[in-house]
């Protein structure tokens, strides 16, 4: 009879203890998930609401990025200015902006405008898809420039100037994407050329636009919308 009473004793014991490592695995668990989930929101709002992305910072704040922060397959959304996909953007920032939505589209078409179709950065190299032939160079970081606006707002330029001879690459490139410190580009404004970097600083009407290749146009235009 104790023996029976001790093996009952035993597995009651069991299985407390048992409940209680499951309560504890689950807890951590959850504190873990709800650790990750701060993190990642934190990511993405540092990414989509910082001052700088306003065009306010400090120059001291900029630093210095290499051209892996705008590494991988990048497609250009001039295309889906023309065929109407971004007339609700522009119907959006019509309601709060000080412009129709015509003008802002007129504004966005010669932003936007560009042959290339799309753009492929890996290593130091970039490559241009240009009338369905690539057209490649490696490019060697030649430091930023920052950018004061009329509306007394500033931005960053990201120089980089190609080493590769005899090709149809541009010479000359420089990336702006609302980042001024080291981070991985969501996007991108790009301006090219083969005269100079001072030269091209003072674009200020065509900045062809890129956004990820794999990127849907649905998840385009929620990005521009919302972000």
């Amino acid at each position: 009879m104790k023996k029976k009473m001790a093996l009952v004793l035993v597995m009651i014991v069991a299985i407390v203890s048992t409940g209680c490592i499951k309560n504890e695995k689950t807890k951590k668990t959850e504190t873990s998930s709800s650790q990750l989930e701060k993190k990642e929101t934190e990511t993405h709002s540092h990414h989509h609401a910082t001052k700088a992305s306003e065009g306010i910072f400090e120059d001291n704040e900029v630093k210095e990025r290499s051209i892996s922060d705008w590494q991988g397959s990048w497609k250009s959304i001039y295309p889906y200015l023309v065929d109407g996909s971004l007339d609700e953007v522009f119907k959006e920032k019509a309601k709060t902006g000080d412009k129709t939505v015509d003008e802002y589209k007129k504004y966005y078409e010669s932003g936007y405008k560009s042959d290339i179709e799309a753009i492929d950065v890996y290593n130091n190299k970039m490559a241009y898809l240009v009338n369905g032939e690539w057209q490649e160079a490696e490019y060697e970081s030649a430091g930023y420039q920052i950018l004061t606006y009329e509306s007394g707002k500033k931005g960053v330029r990201y120089l980089f100037t190609s080493k590769t001879e005899e090709t149809q690459a541009p010479k000359y490139v420089q990336f702006s994407d609302h980042l001024i410190e080291p981070h991985k580009s969501g996007h991108f404004h790009i301006y090219m050329g083969n005269e100079s970097h001072e030269a091209l600083l003072t674009e200020m009407t065509n900045w062809p636009t890129f956004f990820p290749s794999k990127m849907s146009k649905k998840e385009i235009i929620h990005d521009m919308l919302y972000h």
